[in-house]
């Protein structure tokens, strides 16, 4: 198509609104992926009409549009019948690359005539895809029948449409817009026909509402008077909602070139009628035949050619002095109907140059193919030959049964000699082929002696088939012996895989069943006993292990059997054998009940133990907090001064004689005690209390009660001596106690100064440091406040009065003694009332709060608690009268 074509093309909108020019119509043809089924049978039965009623003149159909293109030979000569031109040489082969290539010579030549074929490939021919084949048929229609269209400036599918509108105009029901609805009443067809051919058809009598009937009469009349098969069918286009517009124009394309080309010349009929001969290159089968077509092809040439020429120098003379005569006298040159201009009978005459071209060229190549036959059945023999020389003795070869007494190494070496020859064979396949394709090609030639040629063929192929047989058999002869023997060399490393980690296994549920053991209690006894449970619980578990490896042993002992298969005598990988797994699994049994006994024994033993465990527990733990309370109740007594100090001694001496009668409990738990030795139980959890304890506890206790006696007598002694009231004394234990925070029957150093304080002994003023403590200094400052002539010496007299051992700690018989020497002194009052008339100055009272500044917090509550308040004339809130401490100190007897 010429650039100015293309471009005016390109700014031609179609009267149906649709696509641009044909060519980008099938740029879009692979996109058109939804195609109407309705739409796709429509094209399939038109485009089939249409290509038959071209392939008729080369005497030949097709029935399958997917089908019958497939190898390209009909495609190749469909195309050679309607463009009047030779294309390449078709492959004769019947191979799928054969007709691939065709098929692809079918496009070029289609492509060569300026058709861009977008996504149409001939592996989709080939393979008979019918969208891909109906889409390249449309291709080959519109660049054949429709694209050389022309009318008054418009071409193709406008020119046609053009033609149609022209053409139908007179008839006042035919509105023709497009190729589709246009078309559906029929009308469209019956008109065409009509102002052609009027005697055809009775216009008049056709209705519009009649589809069916004028849709029939157009086709029918087409087919028996205008030589255009029926391309479509009535039925389908009444019931598509929009017929296909590609069958349409197929259709309505014939009409155009059945009455713009009737009033053509004999001289192109005769054209029409002699390329499709010219064309037929079907070869002969014998020379003779071909020779023959070469005299016909001759005589052509000769006789029937020339006068044609003659004709067309004629006509074309005939035409030149027409047109020089009208314009001499002044009338219009004159313009022939389509399709019979001058240059139509040129370009048909170029077609039929075209199609003589090649025809006198393959007929001598034809001869020289027959020649060619003698010289193919000398190769046959040859290589037939050759083949079977090969061949010789490899039967027997294939048939031998040396693998049934091969090792796994043997087997694996005749493998690979057999894999070799199953190679070498691969490779003759060629020849074999070879021969075939030779004989085939004998065949197709008829060669005369093919019977022969066929005989000797079959019995190289039987005898090829039959060596593949034989060698398939021998290979999986010789894989299954591999198989065999890999199986059991499997098994015999399954066995020593297996054995192994069971033996040792075995070994060692031995070593722990003859372990001997030491437990101390029920539980380790227990965890024992539960752990040999679980170790007989698993047995159940091991003998199927045992049945599986002895399992394995007797599999090969199967195979070996059972197949005859060569085996060396003993597994390479293990030195265990079934024998000895048995014998040491019957020890293993053996050995479990000997456990059994062993545990139960030590169980009952055991719980023996624990008995006696509780058994003194039970004792000890009622003992140990008797001991304990005893020791409280015999402090508390010392403690708290109930009665006088005979009274206390009173009671004591009937604590001693219950602790002495409680003496036979003691020695019952020694007793069991000696038991648990003898046991050699050396832990109870079932009491904190251990002999040791109980007896150093019971010792305590007697002494306790001992010592706490003698003190009691000691104070009556004291007592006596010093002529010290029953009160004072209950005052100076009351104060002793006060302070014996620990309640240990001693005081501290801190604790005795500050009882002393509290007793009245000034110690000295402690107002610079408030830390409620003093060092030695300060102790002796408080001793000379208080009269005494403090040295060095004299501090450490008094010390060691109280404190003879330097422990750090006055005892109460100590303090006493010390009370009673300083209370027996009875300028001590006056020094106590001194020391609080400096604190008072020069009033009266002394504050509460002043003693708290002046004194530690304890020593200054223990003071205000034994004061009354002062009741004076110059008395203030909080006063307390010091006079009375002196009172409650020492009674009234004192001051």
């Amino acid at each position: 198509m010429d650039h100015h074509h293309h471009h005016q093309q390109q700014h031609h909108d179609h009267y149906d609104g649709g696509e641009n020019d044909y060519m980008q119509q099938e740029d879009d043809w692979d996109r058109d992926m939804l195609l109407d089924p309705a739409w796709e049978k429509q094209q399939r039965k038109t485009f089939t009409a249409w290509c038959n009623s071209h392939l008729r003149k080369a005497g030949t159909q097709i029935e399958n549009i997917e089908e019958d293109f497939r190898d390209g030979l009909k495609l190749m000569l469909l195309l050679e019948v309607i463009s009047g031109e030779r294309l390449a040489k078709p492959e004769r082969g019947k191979m799928r690359v054969h007709k691939i290539s065709n098929v692809n010579k079918a496009l070029d030549f289609i492509a060569s005539k300026g058709v861009k074929l977008v996504s149409i490939g001939a592996e989709e021919i080939v393979d008979g895809n019918a969208k891909m084949t109906l889409g390249m048929i449309w291709t080959i229609i519109l660049r054949f029948a429709i694209q050389d269209i022309s009318v008054e400036e418009t071409s193709a599918k406008e020119g046609l449409l053009l033609w149609c509108q022209r053409k139908t105009a007179p008839y006042k029901n035919v509105n023709i817009q497009n190729f589709h609805i246009s078309w559906k009443d029929g009308l469209g067809f019956c008109a065409l026909i009509h102002r052609h051919r009027p005697e055809l058809i009775d216009y008049g009598k056709l209705r519009k509402d009649d589809p069916m009937t004028n849709l029939n009469t157009a086709f029918d009349v087409a087919e028996k008077y205008l030589d255009i098969p029926k391309m479509l069918d009535a039925e389908d286009i009444v019931s598509t909602l929009r017929p296909d517009e590609k069958a349409i124009m197929t259709y309505v394309s014939c009409y155009y070139h059945a009455f713009s080309g009737k009033q053509k010349v004999s001289l192109l009929e005769w054209i029409r009628r002699t390329i499709p001969w010219l064309e037929n290159r079907v070869p002969e089968n014998t020379m003779q035949a071909m020779q023959q077509k070469l005299e016909d092809f001759r005589d052509y040439r000769r006789l029937h050619k020339p006068p044609k020429v003659q004709e067309k120098c004629q006509l074309e003379i005939n035409f030149n002095t027409l047109q020089t005569k009208l314009r001499l006298s002044n009338r219009p040159a004159f313009m022939p109907s389509e399709g019979k201009m001058v240059s139509d009978i040129s370009s048909a005459w170029g077609s039929l140059e075209g199609a003589e071209k090649g025809y006198e060229e393959w007929l001598l190549n034809e001869i020289r193919r027959l020649e060619r036959l003698d010289h193919l059945a000398e190769k046959f023999r040859q290589k037939a030959a050759i083949h079977e020389a090969w061949t010789d003795g490899k039967e027997e070869m294939l048939q031998q049964k040396d693998y049934e007494t091969a090792s796994l190494s043997d087997i694996k070496a005749l493998l690979k000699k057999h894999e070799a020859f199953e190679s070498d064979l691969a490779a003759h396949q060629d020849r074999v082929e070879q021969i075939a394709a030779i004989a085939q090609e004998l065949n197709e030639l008829e060669y005369y002696d093919s019977p022969s040629v066929n005989a000797r063929c079959q019995q190289i192929c039987d005898q090829w088939d039959s060596l593949g047989v034989l060698t398939q058999k021998r290979s999986e002869a010789l894989q299954r012996t591999e198989k065999l023997l890999e199986t059991i060399d499997q098994l015999y490393l399954e066995f020593a895989k297996r054995a192994a980690p069971f033996n040792n296994w075995m070994e060692g549920a031995m070593e722990d069943l003859q372990d001997t053991f030491i437990v101390h209690t029920i539980e380790e006894i227990q965890g024992l006993s539960t752990a040999h449970e679980q170790f007989k619980a698993t047995l159940p578990e091991a003998d199927k292990e045992r049945q599986a490896i002895l399992g394995i042993h007797n599999e090969i002992a199967k195979i070996v059997q059972t197949y005859h298969v060569n085996m060396a005598g003993t597994n390479p990988y293990t030195t265990i054998n079934p024998q000895e797994i048995n014998a040491k699994w019957d020890k293993v049994r053996q050995l479990v009940p000997q456990r059994d006994q062993a545990l139960i024994e030590e169980h009952a033993r055991q719980q023996n133990n624990e008995r006696l465990r509780r058994q003194f527990a039970n004792q000890a733990n009622v003992i140990g907090p008797w001991i304990q309370t005893k020791m409280e109740e015999i402090g508390r007594i010392s403690i708290e001064m109930h009665g006088t100090l005979e009274d206390q001694l009173t009671h004591l001496r009937q604590y001693e004689k219950s602790i002495v009668n409680y003496k036979p409990k003691i020695d019952q738990l020694e007793g069991d005690h000696q038991l648990i030795q003898e046991a050699l139980i050396f832990d109870n959890k079932h009491t904190n209390y251990t002999m040791e304890h109980i007896r150093v506890g019971w010792e305590q206790l007697l002494t306790t009660i001992a010592r706490t006696i003698n003190e009691i007598e000691n104070q009556i002694l004291t007592r006596d001596a010093k002529g010290i009231s029953q009160d004072q004394m209950n005052e100076f234990r009351a104060s002793f106690n006060h302070f014996d925070r620990d309640h240990s029957g001693k005081l501290g150093a801190e604790e005795f100064k500050a009882c002393l304080i509290s007793l009245g002994f000034d110690i000295g003023n402690d107002a610079q440091k408030r830390t409620g403590m003093m060092d030695a200094e300060d102790f002796r400052a408080c001793l000379i406040s208080m009269g005494y002539n403090m040295g060095e010496a004299e501090f450490a007299r008094i010390m060691s009065i109280v404190d003879p051992n330097r422990l750090g700690v006055i005892t109460f018989q100590a303090f006493i003694d010390f009370m009673s020497r300083e209370t027996a002194d009875t300028d001590t009052a006056d020094q106590v009332m001194t020391s609080f008339k400096v604190l008072a100055g020069d009033k009266n009272y002394i504050l509460a709060d002043e003693l708290r500044r002046e004194l530690p917090p304890d020593q200054a509550e223990y003071c205000i608690a034994r004061m009354t308040p002062y009741t004076g004339p110059d008395a203030v809130p909080g006063a307390l009268d010091y006079m009375s401490f002196s009172t409650a100190l020492y009674g009234e007897s004192d001051l």
